[in-house]
């Protein structure tokens, strides 16, 4: 679907600058849109490397099993079903979403799922369905990405939307869990009422 709206947006754009008659002005704005895109994902993958080294020193030194340990009482309510090798999938997920490393996150996601998959409960889907939520809400102590593109386009303080960022972030993952959970709730009310 994606592809299909990029094609559209880049048909359009040829055709407008066609019938404009300023096709100059096309090719220099591509050309130089092309280059930014080149230097910010370089710029945005040395942070990453940074970032994602520094998870794996935190990982080797017992850092993320502090974070995992702290994080138990709330994964073991919210995943109750899962088994030990998922619920500490899931809690690295979580740790490496909190410490601003997306990219280190979602391997870990992927692990968790598949560990629920294989598990087989009716309560596979909520599973699903709520580290979807949490991954999607991405509770960020150290907000990394935003943190790089803000220095990069000169900001004065890049990580001062550190607080607004966690405050927002737990709100929506608050809520979303509220929501998985009482859709849930109704589908296996549901499920039960068809079988009575």
């Amino acid at each position: 679907m994606i592809g299909i709206i990029a094609a559209a947006l880049c048909a359009v754009s040829v055709f407008s600058s066609i019938s404009l008659s300023n096709t100059a002005q096309l090719s220099d704005a591509a050309i130089s849109s092309c280059s930014d895109a080149l230097q910010l994902a370089l710029y945005l993958a040395g942070t990453m490397a940074l970032w994602g080294g520094l998870m794996r020193v935190a990982e080797k030194a017992g850092i993320t099993r502090i974070f995992e340990r702290l994080l138990s009482p709330i994964t073991k309510r919210l995943f109750k079903h899962c088994d030990e090798k998922t619920l500490q999938n899931i809690s690295m997920n979580i740790t490496a979403n909190m410490l601003g490393i997306a990219n280190a996150a979602t391997p870990l996601g992927i692990a968790a799922v598949k560990g629920m998959a294989k598990n087989r409960s009716r309560y596979t889907a909520r599973s699903i369905a709520m580290l979807t939520v949490l991954n999607t809400a991405s509770i960020q102590l150290i907000p990394t990405t935003v943190g790089a593109l803000r220095a990069k386009y000169g900001a004065a303080e890049p990580f001062d939307v550190t607080l607004p960022i966690i405050a927002v972030s737990l709100i929506s993952a608050v809520c979303g869990c509220i929501v998985v959970y009482a859709v849930s709730m109704t589908n296996l009310k549901g499920k039960k009422n068809e079988i009575k």
